[in-house]
């Protein structure tokens, strides 16, 4: 279990660093090539629009190929992609790099994280996922000091390394055991889409998708006419993030015996502080501040979300492969909407609008938390059922 543990997590953090890669880098594309804010959300947004597009076919390919395959075969797409993207010389050519990133990132993640639910106990789920997760923020918090340091090194070689890093972390995998069974039944995709937890925990991965994608679009620019460079706004993004990669085992840990509800409600209740904070806030310092609040405030929601989408895939008799395969779609939608909405509404408003709306949006959903079924309340770590599912 720790060899596999240790993969997913190496897995999930190159393809998070490629993701959070481009943010020091959406100024100087933005002045070469004459990118509007609406445009360089819409350059950010390509890595969403691709994973919105890969996530159920993501999916299907965990269910279909088994796991193992899946993250081959999505490690594979993901240094394709990267080697375009070292090569791109204008604003489309990085856009589509940005789109197959996005692409493979879904089928990776699908086959990643049914690879470790299912040779996980059920008990340790949500401190696993937790675990993994964490270390796809580390990635996530890496990335703007990566593409500081490529921004300031070269961009043709670092992402040319990490087209070899991921051939490689594929091979590895290659050489790994056939993931156990993952185990899907006729009927429960529809048995899931009909789970009212099961959609929530979807929604749980698309907010905070979309809650980023607003940040890492307005903030790089803001501290850009603060007179912060590259490298600055990378650090600024590594600094913030640090906390969170620490926060998401305990998080994964409380909701294994607490309930997955109870840490999701601490995390909506903070985003909607932290969200209306930056909607008003003008001097760099407080930015910085906020970004950091964000990462442990937005980034709290994820774990929990996560695992109560597995669990509920579980209860439904849905592969888990398939169903991580409609997370990463739902989260997908977040991530391409934030950035293109927050880039839209910012030039056409200002800044505040959009920050002011995902801070309603956090509150309809802390709101929405309070009508869940009682079952939903309570903690995820209760025995299963005979069927090897929990109890309804």
């Amino acid at each position: 279990m720790r060899k596999l543990l240790v993969l997913v997590s190496s897995v999930v953090f190159v393809d998070a660093m490629l993701f959070g890669a481009l943010a020091p880098l959406v100024p100087g594309y933005a002045d070469e090539f004459g990118l509007s804010k609406a445009g360089a959300g819409l350059l950010v947004g390509a890595f969403g629009a691709g994973a919105l597009l890969g996530g159920i076919p993501g999916g299907i390919a965990a269910m279909r190929l088994g796991p193992k395959r899946a993250v081959v075969l999505g490690l594979a797409l993901l240094a394709l992609a990267s080697f375009a993207f070292s090569l791109a010389s204008g604003p489309w050519a990085l856009g589509l790099a940005r789109f197959v990133q996005g692409f493979s990132s879904t089928t990776t993640w699908a086959g990643a994280l049914a690879w470790l639910t299912v040779a996980a106990p059920r008990s340790r789920r949500g401190e696993l996922i937790g675990i993994a997760f964490g270390a796809a923020v580390f990635g996530a918090i890496i990335g703007p000091t990566f593409g500081a340091v490529a921004d300031a090194v070269s961009i043709r070689a670092t992402f040319g390394a990490v087209g070899a890093i991921a051939l490689a972390l594929a091979g590895w995998a290659a050489t790994r055991p056939t993931a156990p069974a993952d185990p899907h039944e006729p009927a429960s995709l529809l048995l899931a889409l009909r789970d009212r937890r099961f959609l929530g925990g979807l929604w749980l991965n698309t907010l905070p998708a979309l809650l980023f994608g607003v940040m890492i679009v307005l903030v790089p620019l803001t501290l850009d006419d603060a007179g912060f460079g590259a490298l600055a706004i990378g650090l600024v993004f590594l600094g913030s993030g640090l906390a969170e990669t620490v926060v998401n085992p305990i998080l994964g840990r409380v909701s294994d015996r607490r309930g997955r509800l109870l840490p999701i409600r601490v995390a909506l209740a903070a985003s909607i502080l932290v969200a209306a904070l930056f909607a008003f806030a003008s001097r760099p310092a407080l930015v910085v501040a906020l970004v950091a609040l964000a990462a442990i405030s937005f980034g709290g929601i994820y774990t929990p979300g996560m695992a109560l989408v597995s669990d509920r895939a579980e209860s439904a008799g849905l592969a888990q492969g398939l169903g991580f395969g409609i997370m990463n779609t739902a989260w997908a939608l977040g991530n391409m909407t934030g950035p293109v909405a927050g880039g839209a509404l910012a030039e056409a408003a200002g800044d505040a609008l959009p920050y002011l709306l995902a801070a309603g949006l956090c509150l309809l959903t802390l709101v929405a938390t309070f009508r869940a079924p009682e079952s939903a309340r309570e903690p995820s770590g209760h025995p299963a059922g005979a069927s090897g599912r929990t109890p309804r």
